[in-house]
């Protein structure tokens, strides 16, 4: 039973983060490693509530009271198998998701919420210290054979839940190396890429195949693909960037998109190349948004040497705290979020908008004029009077978020299209409209968070694991796979 006491006795504490003017020189983890009697006392915090709404705001019904409680009793071993029985991947949730499982925690009605992420976290910490993560090859094989297009944590996931339940699974990739945007996309400080590799070698060990450089709809056509194997998983993420083709200068060199920049910069860090293609050395930044993609950037113009970074998004200043009249608990609070990047300089402009980008005479960006708006209904922007300016600005980058699946042949080789959203249509199985061809992930529900991808590659899973096994699709929910995990 949980410490009926814990809330009370502790306080909400987070690991230190290494200081600013160590973590900016180089690309490693910015947080420091949690000691034990910090995440021991952290989660006896949770209370283990009669109805854990903290189950509600996890997509994956992750068993967070259990493993708190077994963290908390110094039971590792369990709490690793009880982490993993709904959770392919929590090195990477732990690190990367948002946490809606603690904007949803019952604490927060009127205390600080359980550190969930850190104790996830640590758990997977102790899985690996002491080795590689043991593998769970399947003891007979099923004699079906699937194949899932992308690598990221969607198409990972069902790669390992199709593996486990005996299908032969290869992981098709169009890039040179294995994780999608965990690999390319998102920084170094933010997310050592050891964590993929270490669950690839895992998979590799269960029995998936791993296919690099190999573009599907190009290299080898969607169809022959299909051909080849019993059923097919899309789960090719929505890459498909946003764009301001009507700001005028938009046409200048040195306006890019965040993603062109990140891969650069990643590809430099992982050694495949000896200078990032897109440098923020030495320049003045403008990088327009203000989510995650946007700190990634800000982060990475830092430890590149931008003489200054400046964020504009046009959504006004959130609050420090959440409203409970407007934003009541359990739903997500709107409220003000800084991340480390944040931390270690620029300046946020809220409630602004670029008017136009301003070139030299050479045609490359020099300054951007901004006004303040005020955002109106249909996400309408009315300019407020006496607000012009003009910062410098020879490199922008564009952080506004995705349209959906990018589209491409191997679409038209099966006969997909996307929908109004930019995504591809499933029927409540995970099926598209092509026979035994399945989506998964951010291909499906458009950009969402990286629990949902996970949730979804499962799901997609059991889906083909069901068609498989029976000749038709049928629903498979949104929750955990039945499949085992061996």
């Amino acid at each position: 039973m949980p410490d009926p006491m814990g809330f009370m006795k502790y306080r909400r504490q987070l690991p230190l983060l290494r200081p600013v003017t160590e973590r900016v020189a180089d690309w490693r983890d910015v947080y420091q490693r949690a000691d034990s009697q910090l995440i021991h006392e952290q989660a006896a915090r949770c209370m283990n509530c009669g109805v854990p709404y903290c189950h509600n705001g996890c997509p994956l019904g992750n068993l967070i009271p259990d493993w708190n409680d077994l963290v908390r009793t110094d039971d590792w071993d369990r709490a690793a198998d009880v982490l993993h029985a709904t959770n392919n991947f929590p090195e990477f949730t732990g690190r990367l998701c948002p946490a809606p499982c603690e904007a949803a925690c019952v604490l927060g009605i009127g205390d600080d919420p359980v550190t969930i992420k850190q104790v996830e976290v640590e758990i997977i910490n102790r899985a690996t210290d002491g080795g590689p993560l043991k593998p769970f090859p399947v003891a007979t094989p099923s004699g079906h054979s699937v194949a899932v297009v992308g690598s990221g944590p969607a198409g990972l996931a069902a790669a390992q839940q199709l593996a486990r339940a005996g299908h032969a699974t290869t992981v098709y990739e169009r890039s040179d190396a294995i994780g999608g945007l965990l690999r390319y996309g998102i920084p170094d400080f933010k997310f050592e890429k050891h964590h993929i590799d270490q669950r690839v070698a895992q998979l590799e060990a269960e029995g998936v195949t791993f296919v690099t450089n190999c573009h599907v709809g190009e290299d080898v056509s969607l169809a022959d693909l299909r051909k080849q194997h019993d059923a097919v998983v899309l789960a090719c993420g929505a890459l498909d960037a946003r764009d301001v083709p009507d700001t005028p200068g938009r046409e200048l060199s040195g306006i890019h998109q965040a993603m062109e920049y990140l891969e650069g910069a990643n590809r430099v860090v992982a050694g495949s190349l000896d200078a990032p293609p897109i440098s923020a050395e030495g320049r003045h930044v403008i990088v327009v948004g203000g989510g995650d993609t946007a700190a990634d950037c800000l982060g990475t113009a830092h430890r590149q040497g931008a003489v200054s970074v400046q964020l504009v998004e046009v959504a006004p200043l959130p609050p420090p705290q959440r409203d409970p009249a407007r934003n009541p608990w359990p739903t997500w609070p709107i409220m003000l979020r800084s991340g480390s990047a944040h931390e270690e300089g620029g300046e946020r402009n809220f409630g602004c908008a670029i008017r136009r980008f301003i070139g030299t005479e050479d045609g490359r960006l020099k300054a951007v004029e901004l006004v303040d708006v005020l955002l109106g209904p249909g996400f309408t922007l009315t300019e407020v009077e006496g607000t012009i300016r003009e910062i410098p600005a020879d490199l922008a980058l564009l952080a506004i978020g995705f349209g959906g699946t990018q589209d491409g042949a191997h679409l038209e080789q099966v006969e997909l299209t996307r929908n109004r959203r930019g995504t591809i249509d499933t029927d409540a199985a995970w099926q598209t409209s092509a026979p035994g061809i399945f989506v998964a992930g951010d291909a499906r529900r458009g950009p969402s968070l990286i629990v949902w991808a996970i949730a979804e590659g499962r799901s997609a899973a059991a889906a083909v694991h069901e068609y498989l096994g029976s000749g038709g699709a049928l629903p498979a929910p949104i929750t955990p796979s039945s499949m085992p995990l061996s």
